[in-house]
């Protein structure tokens, strides 16, 4: 059975994306200070990745937000940021984690593969870091981000790869092995903190998307790829009309990364 974007939104409702990062009262300062400090001690390579500073006075669009931790450091940075998220109980924890730390950006609730609401060709970074592989139509939502992207502008998005540490955690932690384990399924139940996850892709060589691009990165470990992506999922993300140049960053936990500049 395909899952639905009701699916997806009832999933996050119920557990936004690292609300149990930190044991103290959930929307206290002391609660976001912990929640941001083990983000990014589990995932040191999300600042780099993102690099906060480069969007001084830049506009922002953050495509599935969570609780805030990477879109309040864009506003820390002088961003003018636009954060979007399908889970209305994650935006309220976002809104309220910008308060506490006074600082603004505008919050949209909204559907990853339908952001008719925002204009053409408006942002300078669109960024969506382990969103878009959770979305039942993730070639839909590429294809929003990339119509509101500014010419010249950069669409970083980080992507489950399918040689991921989260398929040999799942071997390890739950014993899943023998000839009739389905690494497809096993991706997609344990992916999140939280099992169950409605839909989740992984992909091997990136994606292909209307637009054609040139890739940059910083890390040593790259490779230009242009090649049709493979989903984990059961579902397959349609290619685009037009190729598109992608490179793929690996570190050390496997994540594919798509850096574009168009």
């Amino acid at each position: 059975m395909q899952a639905t974007i009701q699916n997806v939104q009832s999933f996050w409702d119920n557990r936004p994306c690292n609300i149990r990062h930190s044991p103290e009262p959930v929307g206290t300062r002391a609660y976001f200070d912990e929640v941001e400090q083990r983000k990014y001690f589990v995932e040191p390579h999300i600042p780099r990745f993102a690099d906060f500073p480069r969007w001084s006075n830049k506009k922002v669009l953050e495509v599935g937000c969570g609780i805030g931790t990477d879109t309040v450091n864009f506003c820390r940075a002088g961003a003018d940021v636009t954060a979007v998220d399908l889970s209305p109980e994650s935006l309220k924890l976002t809104a309220k984690r910008l308060e506490v730390y006074g600082l603004h950006a505008e919050l949209k609730q909204g559907n990853a593969e339908e952001l008719t609401s925002l204009p053409d060709d408006e942002y300078d970074l669109v960024y969506s870091f382990g969103v878009l592989h959770h979305t039942p139509n993730p070639a839909g939502a590429m294809a929003h981000c990339r119509r509101v992207l500014k010419p010249g502008g950069e669409l970083r998005v980080m992507l489950y790869n399918s040689r991921s540490y989260k398929v040999l955690w799942a071997w390890l932690e739950h014993g899943l092995t023998g000839r009739g384990w389905d690494w497809r399924k096993a991706i997609e139940y344990y992916s999140e903190a939280q099992t169950g996850c409605p839909v989740t892709y992984t992909y091997n060589d990136g994606i292909k998307t209307k637009v054609s691009v040139t890739a940059t990165t910083h890390t040593s470990d790259t490779r230009r790829i242009d090649r049709r992506a493979r989903a984990g999922s059961t579902a397959r993300p349609s290619d685009g009309e037009a190729s598109s140049n992608f490179v793929q960053c690996t570190f050390s936990n496997l994540l594919t990364i798509l850096h574009i500049s168009s």
